[in-house]
């Protein structure tokens, strides 16, 4: 009887791997019918020399002469059986005349574990279960029939109950290999790791050179923590059988446990090589390229086993993961969201969701998705953390906290809480403990996301304390493992990208009315650099009655793609859909608003387009000190969405034609549309560049901008800790007390000119 001895059974190990254990090859159930009294002494010799025939392997003839008799004795219990028999062994549908036998031989053990073994081999294992268990009752130490139904109780996922016949089994035959390894296979599922080990090593001692059990022996020690056990214990399997894939696969999942990812990588590539099938190698083999920031590998690999499996909730889930890493956001929410069609009830998918939704703006649903995932689990400390960014969003930095604190009780070893902690409060010297507890981590082995994270939260907590060489240490590892995870910056790419936006977008295509133009001034655009101030005018516009501000709007990068190369009525009726586009989308939470402000800051590389689809939409470009800026992106966790800014060449570069087509707005957008804002000049007189600002959108002023820290509204972008405090100067001129480190900086300045000092 097979039992699954070549398809991975997904078993718990750990957060993201899963492994594989192996099932001996049950003995054959009867492949004999025996002989029983026939109906009439004439007949008596016929079933015993079917039989005969059938040992010799002629099972045409079995076949022939089996239903020949059965036309002249239809009722004969032993005759169906032989047939039944002999078509099983034919790859022939046996099961009718099985059925009719057991019918005609309700009290022949022997009938009822052929027509179980039948219906085992046809995957209909509750019904299977049923006869094996009928045969047991008629013949309680039938060794084969005990393991038969005990395997088939794994294979229905009750590995409990399949674990008396086991032993029971293995009171009859103490040394049957079978017994022992499925036993150990049934306890490792149970969670009782001593006991499989115990089990693989008696089965070893049966059979020392089984490669299967050596490598469910590892299974089991690696459960047990003991990995250097476990490693042996998968090599000496690989060392017997060089092709078994599973042995592989659980050697890596052993040396991942180790901390050794690259180790672990050439196993699972092993693993997926040998076996392009093996949808836990690949899953796993993605895992650890994850680990290592190896995103678009990861997301390769856990494609193609989507491929093979599209129904693995786990899979989705992983993906969208990934891809929400990478900054794919719709990508992503769409793999959570298959997740959850699949499993409702994954916690992981709706933590996911809920991260997306909150990068989405959609602060409400956001919020719906985490409480989800806490009713599924209520100790998820993964979730109370994330509730607790979505109350820092809105400025409940009180209750953020203890969110926070609650998610750190349940579990101190997670990065993510250690991280949320120092973005959401300036930190000091009574955070002593925070410190050791996030060094304690990055003693450890941490994945590349998280450690990046946590040096980055590290080197914030030492600028907040003026420890600025520390600080600066810790930024530079993070953007220094930053750039192992995504693919290098393309200076040249970029010059052409400015070139060809300034060629498209000359004075005279600027000047010229374009067909199908909006005439709406509800839109109004911040741009800039990241880190210019973006968010703070946004926030200070946002507080006036008649505004509402709409975050991070991403829609002008596929609109450029819309509007690319068409002309005459087809560029007239694109420009119009992406006008309506557009208003839809910012305009559905804006209520009644006069103005609905986009910060989005790479909008600047957008600003001739936007003028054309809305001539009157008003456009604010906030400024500030180059090298002020390109500090503050180094010092920010932009790893996965903004790859010039782990390298301050890199961001030297993306300055410098920042600069460039900026100087090209100045010079051919029509005076009235362009305001341009220094951020060092709006926190040194607030009221007379707030006026100005509202002046310039259309709007009265009201004191209430004056106050913007107060206003209720949720802001998820780095600076949302910043836009709930009174403006204060500290920002300005913190380059200074980096200066030793920013020498590809400093050109910068005189680009930008004397008032930059």
């Amino acid at each position: 009887m097979k039992a699954g001895r070549n398809d991975p059974c997904p078993c718990g190990s750990g957060r993201k791997y899963k492994h594989c254990h192996g099932a001996l090859q049950a003995a054959a159930l009867a492949t004999e019918a025996a002989p029983a009294q026939a109906p009439d002494a004439a007949r008596a010799d016929e079933p015993g020399t079917l039989v005969a025939l059938l040992a010799q392997g002629r099972l045409a003839e079995v076949e022939r002469q089996a239903g020949a008799l059965l036309q002249s004795e239809p009722d004969s219990g032993i005759l169906w059986k032989i047939l039944g028999v002999a078509l099983g062994r034919q790859g022939r549908d046996a099961l009718p005349a099985l059925r009719r036998a057991v019918q005609l031989l309700p009290d022949d053990a022997e009938a009822h574990r052929n027509l179980g073994a039948a219906l085992r081999d046809r995957g209909e294992l509750q019904e299977a279960l049923a006869s094996l268990r009928r045969s047991l009752e008629l013949q309680p130490r039938d060794l084969p029939v005990l393991i038969a139904a005990a395997n088939a109780l794994c294979s229905l996922g009750r590995a409990r109950e399949s674990v008396p016949l086991y032993e029971e089994a293995l009171r009859i035959e103490p040394r049957s290999l079978e017994a022992l390894n499925n036993l150990g296979n049934a306890l490792q599922e149970l969670g009782d790791s001593a006991g499989a080990v115990d089990c693989y090593r008696l089965a070893l001692a049966v059979a020392p050179a089984d490669a299967e059990i050596h490598g469910n022996l590892g299974n089991a020690l690696r459960q047990l923590r003991r990995l250097e056990e476990a490693v042996a214990a998968s090599q000496r399997a690989i060392a017997l059988a060089p092709g078994l894939s599973t042995a592989h696969n659980n050697l890596g999942l052993a040396l991942a446990a180790l901390g050794r990812p690259e180790q672990a990588l050439a196993s699972f590539r092993q693993a997926a090589a040998l076996n392009p099938r093996f949808i836990e190698a690949l899953n796993n083999l993605a895992n650890v390229l994850r680990e290592l920031g190896r995103y678009r590998d990861a997301l390769a690999s856990y494609r193609q086993a989507l491929e093979l499996d599209p129904r693995r909730a786990d899979s989705h889930c992983d993906l969208g993961s990934t891809l929400y890493e990478l900054g794919e956001v719709e990508e992503a929410a769409a793999s959570y969201q298959r997740a959850l069609q699949l499993q409702p009830e994954h916690r992981g998918a709706h933590l996911g969701l809920a991260a997306v939704q909150r990068l989405q703006g959609r602060a409400a649903d956001a919020e719906a998705s985490c409480r989800a995932a806490l009713a599924i689990d209520p100790q998820s400390a993964a979730a109370l953390a994330l509730l607790g960014d979505l109350h820092a969003d809105r400025g409940q930095f009180g209750e953020a906290h203890e969110l926070f604190k609650r998610a750190l009780a349940l579990d101190p070893d997670d990065p993510a809480v250690f991280c949320s902690i120092a973005a959401h409060r300036r930190m000091t010297s009574a955070d002593g403990a925070w410190l050791e507890g996030a060094k304690a981590l990055l003693a450890r082995r941490l994945s590349v996301s998280h450690e990046i994270a946590l040096r980055f939260a590290i080197g914030k907590y030492h600028d907040d304390l003026r420890q600025y060489d520390d600080a600066f240490s810790q930024y530079r590892q993070a953007n220094e493992l930053g750039r192992r995870c995504v693919a290098d910056f393309d200076r040249r790419q970029l010059t052409a990208r400015v070139d060809g936006i300034i060629g498209r977008c000359d004075a005279a295509a600027l000047a010229a009315s374009r067909p199908g133009a909006c005439l709406s001034e509800l839109p109004v655009f911040i741009i800039g650099m990241p880190r210019s101030g973006t968010s703070l005018a946004e926030q200070i516009l946002a507080s006036h009655p008649q505004a509402f501000g709409a975050g991070e709007v991403r829609f002008w990068d596929d609109a450029a793609e819309t509007l690319s190369g068409l002309e005459g009525e087809a560029a007239a009726r694109a420009c119009e859909r992406v006008a309506r586009d557009y208003l839809q989308r910012v305009s559905a939470a804006a209520g009644a608003a006069l103005r609905v402000v986009d910060k989005l800051p790479a909008n600047f590389l957008h600003a001739g387009l936007i003028h054309s689809v809305f001539p009157r939409a008003k456009i604010i470009h906030m400024q500030r000190h180059p090298i002020d800026t390109c500090l503050s992106m180094y010092f920010q966790n932009f790893v996965a969405m903004r790859a010039y800014a782990s390298d301050l060449d890199d961001l030297a570069c993306y300055y410098r034609e920042y600069l460039r087509l900026s100087a090209h707005w100045r010079s051919v957008l029509p005076p009235p549309t362009l305001l341009e804002v220094p951020y060092e000049a709006l926190i040194a007189e607030q009221e007379y560049w707030t006026r100005r600002m509202l002046d310039f959108v259309g709007l009265g002023w009201d004191a209430r901008c004056l106050n913007f820290h107060e206003t209720e509204r949720v802001v998820i972008t780095a600076s949302r800790w910043q836009v709930r405090q009174k403006i204060n100067s500290g920002s300005a001129g913190r380059w200074r007390n980096y200066e030793k480190y920013v020498e590809p900086l400093r050109p910068l300045v005189s680009l930008v000119g004397s008032g930059a000092d």
